[in-house]
């Protein structure tokens, strides 16, 4: 039963560039309980907390894993942990079928680098590639762009970073 797992510790990174837009990412392939569905493959990079490690700092690193940006300011932080449980997963053994969901810190960030400085396609001993594409796209439109279970979450991150989304 899914209540009796835990939920998996993670961040969120709401990242805004020069006009307001955010920063998504479109996913190459499912990881395990984590499916994406066609025409819904977009998403805000995120990812887990290591053990002992804050937040904050794990934020600015999966940014980092994911995208290569390293120019970034945090801006804000949700106030409460968010959570989405994964859909049904029957797949051959993965690391995240132990978890119930993901329970996430979402910090609001706003990108001050060059556009030639985001690669998504890269990948690195520590953080497999993850996508093949990004773009910037209007806050208020994201949560259309994401699987069904994480849709409430970034509802949530929307309505909670709003006020960023201006240039």
């Amino acid at each position: 039963m899914s209540g009796d797992r835990p939920y998996r510790p993670n961040v969120g990174i709401c990242l805004f560039g020069p006009d307001g837009r955010v920063l998504v990412a479109r996913r190459i392939g499912d990881d395990g309980p984590e499916i994406v569905l066609p025409g819904l493959e977009w998403q805000m990079p995120q990812g887990g907390i290591d053990p002992h490690e804050d937040p904050r700092a794990a934020a600015l690193r999966e940014l980092r894993e994911e995208t290569g940006i390293t120019s970034a300011v945090v801006l804000g932080a949700t106030k409460e942990w968010l959570s989405y449980d994964f859909p049904p997963y029957a797949g051959p053994p993965h690391r995240l079928a132990r978890f119930r969901g993901q329970r996430q810190r979402w910090f609001a960030m706003r990108f001050t680098g060059p556009e030639s400085e985001i690669d998504v396609t890269r990948a690195t001993p520590e953080a497999p590639q993850e996508f093949d594409a990004w773009r910037w796209e209007r806050l208020d439109r994201v949560a259309g762009l994401v699987v069904p279970f994480r849709r409430p979450v970034y509802e949530a991150v929307a309505r909670a970073f709003a006020r960023f989304a201006a240039p």
